[in-house]
């Protein structure tokens, strides 16, 4: 129960005052769920005329206060005798049975009420808390996780909490209130009986815990596996082209059923040890009745003990209504396991340490509004810490100047425009923004300089407005079209049926290639980047989408600092530095012309004429 433990104090504060409502009312349940009890043994005296004894009013001067509440009840009920008649007697406590009967369940369901925000409210936290987790954490953290392990973990992992740990917490806290004051009830019976009763329980409480240990472990296996299906789903959606051009359907598909049949084990195995806890309760509460009445029968025909049979009676009806809350409780406790197997993968995220994180102090960059410089000082940066994408890479990038990377795939280019914006920090050396360095800058601020533009233009299932403005608070209609018009979008978005209110589908599905990456470029222009950062931005287009875009891009670049990573070479002509790369290294650097002067025989050269050879 550590973990259940644990899980509260981390989520349950914000909802003290429901739990405090809970806990009362819970116990109100209880102790009108004795004294109900405690009203049917006059009715069964009455009825088998057990008890005829002469009752006097006592003080609580006159003895302990179990016998003086014992002695008043009794005398009340025989001073009603007297008045109404034993009938009239039996109808008023039964009439008061039922009373206490309607309390006591009123109270339960106050009890219930008052749970449920706290539950709910527990629930939605965990899922705030894994999206702003998800957001926060690096890039690299994404790298080394299936994205689709990753989505699992947010809504099957986060639904099994809700399912078994939430919907447990009325049971966890309702029953041991019952348990604990019946026990108390119990003692003030007969403590020897209930020495007898503290013995067994615990021994019961062993062998439910060794089993709910093992359904742990197996529901964890089985999560991890809902994981993986969800990948294998999330990349057969994401490939399916693929997956029909290549008539991969049957391999893909035998794939999944494999996984899907070990999925199917463990579930099984995990439905079939919780399924166990029903009759293994119920068995070993049967038992302990069965020792209780061997044992104390055994007493009270032994003449060892003060109890007498309406007292035995009493006794064990209220041990007997320990029974269903234990059942409830073991049930709840195999449940509870079942969803910290889930919620230690949720923490795996919401533990997941972040390493790009703000400095103690962060330093400023002035608010200019000019172009700023960036420069990389011998860098070297490796994704897995063994296996270097840079080595000693130096470059200085002056503001406002416009340097372009060129080089084979592989060799490093998108890395070093990663390093920038700090998605990924460097191993050696340093990357410089303003002259000073991004680990000592806050990310949120960095980040504030900088424009991307990617080959795979990111769009979301939003409105065209709504994209352009992505990463502007409070832009107008006005300021959002003069971007568009900037990129070349406005003529196209004003064509569409709604015009910037038109959605753009599913990653930007109802717009052609070369739409999305203008709207693309309207929404970098409208953040206005002082570093502007292009990433393959025209190598997926047409000849013709291709030309509106570059069109675009020249005045996007226009008095920004600019890093341009392009394969094709026709793009990047105008640059001030063209760097080109080769296995994480900076091997030439120099202007188009330069790069290609006479008797020049580099890397940059061989790239000039094997693109003029493709042609």
């Amino acid at each position: 129960m550590n973990g259940f433990l644990s899980l509260l104090r981390r989520f349950v504060p914000p909802y003290k005052k429901y739990l405090a409502l809970n806990v009362l009312f819970n116990l109100l349940t209880a102790f009108l769920t004795l004294f109900s009890f405690a009203l049917i043994i006059p009715i069964l005296e009455m009825l088998f005329k057990i008890r005829e004894s002469h009752y006097v009013y006592m003080h609580l001067s006159d003895g302990s206060l179990k016998e003086v509440a014992f002695n008043n009840f009794y005398y009340y009920t025989q001073v009603l005798i007297e008045q109404c008649g034993a009938s009239a007697t039996l109808g008023i406590l039964a009439a008061a049975l039922v009373v206490l009967t309607a309390l006591k369940t009123g109270t339960a369901y106050l009890s219930s009420y008052f749970i449920i925000p706290m539950r709910s409210g527990i629930v939605r936290d965990i899922r705030n808390y894994v999206y702003d987790k998800i957001t926060v954490l690096p890039i690299g953290f994404f790298t080394a996780e299936r994205k689709g392990d990753v989505m699992a973990r947010m809504s099957g992992d986060v639904a099994e909490i809700e399912n078994s740990i939430m919907a447990s917490l009325d049971m966890m806290f309702k029953n041991p209130v019952m348990i604990i004051v019946c026990l108390g009830m119990m003692i003030a019976i007969s403590w020897q009986l209930t020495v007898f009763v503290f013995i067994l329980l615990p021994l019961a409480g062993y062998v439910m815990g060794k089993v709910g240990k093992r359904l742990k472990r197996t529901s964890y296996e089985g999560q991890t596996q809902w994981g993986v299906l969800m990948s294998t789903i999330e990349e057969t959606l994401g490939g399916l082209r693929i997956i029909k051009a290549f008539n991969a359907e049957d391999k893909m598909c035998a794939r999944f059923h494999g996984e899907n049949q070990e999925f199917y084990h463990l579930s099984n195995k995990v439905a079939r040890r919780q399924s166990l806890a029903h009759p293994m309760s119920e068995f070993l509460g049967t038992t302990a009745i069965a020792i209780i009445l061997w044992f104390g029968g055994s007493l009270i025909l032994s003449g060892k003990s003060s109890l007498n049979a309406p007292d035995f009676i009493y006794y064990m009806v209220i041990f007997y209504s320990i029974i269903n809350p234990a059942k409830d409780l073991s049930k709840a406790s195999y449940a509870i396991q079942k969803g910290l197997a889930s919620m230690d993968r949720v923490d795996k995220i919401l533990g997941a340490k972040n390493p790009i994180a703000d400095p103690a102090k962060p330093k400023a960059i002035p608010a200019t509004g000019a172009p700023v410089g960036v420069r990389f000082d011998d860098v070297t940066f490796s994704y897995d810490g063994t296996t270097d994408v840079l080595s000693d890479v130096s470059l200085d990038i002056r503001p406002g100047a416009t340097v372009a990377l060129v080089g084979q795939s592989g060799s490093g280019k998108s890395t070093m425009a990663d390093l920038i914006p700090r998605f990924y920090d460097v191993r050696k050396g340093s990357v410089s923004v303003g002259g000073t360095d991004v680990r000592e800058l806050g990310v949120h601020d960095l980040r504030s300089l900088m424009g991307n533009v990617n080959q795979e233009a990111i769009l979301f299932n939003d409105t065209i407005f709504n994209n352009i403005a992505f990463g502007v608070e409070g832009a107008t209609l006005e300021q959002v079209r003069a971007a568009a018009r900037i990129a070349n979008a406005d003529e196209f978005i004003m064509a569409t049926e709604n015009g910037y209110d038109t959605s753009v589908g599913d990653r930007g599905c109802r717009l052609s290639g070369g739409q999305r990456q203008r709207i693309s470029i309207a929404r970098a222009v409208l953040k206005n980047p002082a570093i502007l950062i292009l990433d393959e931005a025209t190598s997926a287009l047409d000849s013709e989408s291709e030309a509106l875009v570059q069109q675009a891009l020249d005045r996007l670049m226009e008095g920004r600092t600019t890093l341009v990573i392009a394969h094709r070479l026709a793009t990047i002509r105008r640059a001030d530095l063209i760097c080109v790369m080769h296995e994480g290294r900076i091997v030439e650097s120099g202007t188009h012309d330069e790069l290609l002067a006479p008797g020049a025989k580099g890397y940059y050269r061989r790239l000039v004429e094997m693109q003029s050879l493709g042609k």
